[in-house]
């Protein structure tokens, strides 16, 4: 189930990554209900994300807490 939850939060992820808002509010949601280890994976798709669309550069603050 909670394998379920990390490729639903990175389908999500993906469909919003056009809006920088849309995607931090997401980022923030994802923190809340994910795993510890999901997150560090999280993190990692994340900045490939950002690596393809620099906008969401933004977001990375959400992952330094």
């Amino acid at each position: 189930m909670a394998r379920a939850m990390f490729e639903y939060t990175k389908t999500v992820l993906n469909k919003v990554s056009f809006d920088a808002t849309l995607f931090c509010k997401e980022v923030q949601k994802a923190l809340q209900r994910l795993l510890p280890y999901e997150i560090e994976e999280l993190k990692i798709y994340i900045q490939s994300l950002v690596l393809q669309n620099p906008d969401l550069n933004q977001c990375l603050i959400y992952l330094k807490e």
